[in-house]
């Protein structure tokens, strides 16, 4: 039994760092009042790539993730272009950019698809806090990617935007970016940047699904994470530690069809499956009259400008 919950444990974290890695993305784009819903589609192609570079030409793990964040970074770029500078909608362009990434990785990916991938982050072993028991293996036998979604990510992304001047552009971009125009904050400018930061950490949040969770590309490996952590940026209220919780959630979610397969409990694997997405949705729920009577109170903590172009006058 013992074994049973370190596993559990360790799906739990492993799971949702996949989110992590891809909410921090979205919320850094968020607070400059941009909205990017084509998470889903440049996690695809993140994905694919990283196992395309490993499989077909260096069979690096980190040369497959630098690939996957070149790519990443190339598709924020795009999607900053035409939200950003050419001021098209938002929502549409990440529509457009999600349907896009599902197809092109999915065609991409057929030279590939379910073969096992030539190299991978393998689990690096905290020292003495590895040898607890139940816990060591559950949260200190991971890859490389999973401490730094959760120790380094999540802090940085809370210095820059609460604790240091250039978080205060970014703030004032998303919620007056009229005012911070005036005051001399290139709001296009700062939009652009960490809009395009967010596509590379989405594909980065796909290459790691395949280079270090699944270990194998197959259509529709994404399963649905980018919506998920578009959904816990949303509940987070643009707070990366809650978004961590959030995840954690999601990635507890997962750990019980785990611990519900090596059980043998008899449950069907796609009622399994849906687990995550049912816990998400009712956090949904549940939260929808918590934010309706506390509207007053929560006034001011989502970028006004969200999803909104701006036209310097």
């Amino acid at each position: 039994m013992e074994s049973v919950i370190s596993g559990a444990i360790w799906s739990l974290v492993a799971a949702g760092g996949v989110i992590v890695i891809a909410g921090i993305g979205e919320l850094l784009a968020e607070r400059t009042g941009v909205i990017n819903i084509g998470i889903e589609g440049i996690m695809a192609m993140g994905a694919v790539i990283g196992v395309l570079v490993v499989n077909r030409w260096v069979p690096n793990a980190w040369l497959g993730l630098l690939g996957a964040a070149l790519v990443g970074l190339f598709l924020g770029i795009l999607f900053a272009l035409a939200s950003v500078k050419i001021k098209a909608n938002q929502l549409l362009v990440g529509l457009a950019f999600a349907f896009m990434g599902d197809g092109l990785s999915r065609h991409i990916g057929r030279p590939v698809a379910a073969m096992p991938i030539h190299d991978w982050f393998r689990p690096i072993r905290v020292p003495i806090l590895g040898d607890i028991p139940v816990l060591g293996d559950g949260l200190f036998n991971h890859n490389v990617l999973v401490y730094l979604a959760y120790f380094a990510l999540p802090v940085l992304a809370y210095v820059l935007i609460s604790k240091t001047r250039h978080g205060l552009a970014i703030r004032a971009t998303g919620q007056n970016p009229a005012a911070a125009d005036a005051s001399g904050v290139r709001v296009d400018q700062v939009r652009f940047i960490y809009t395009s930061l967010a596509g590379m950490l989405f594909a980065i949040s796909g290459a790691y699904l395949t280079l270090a969770l699944t270990r194998v590309w197959t259509d529709g490996v994404v399963s649905g994470r980018g919506w998920i952590a578009i959904t816990l940026v949303f509940l987070s209220r643009l707070n990366p530690f809650y978004l961590v919780l959030g995840a954690l959630l999601f990635g507890g979610a997962t750990s019980v069809g785990y611990i519900v397969q090596i059980q043998n409990w008899g449950i069907s694997s796609f009622v399994l499956g849906m687990l995550p997405y049912i816990v998400t949705m009712a956090l949904l729920l549940i939260s929808s009259p918590i934010r309706r009577r506390r509207r007053k109170a929560q006034a001011g903590l989502y970028p006004a400008a969200l999803s909104l172009p701006y036209h310097r006058e």
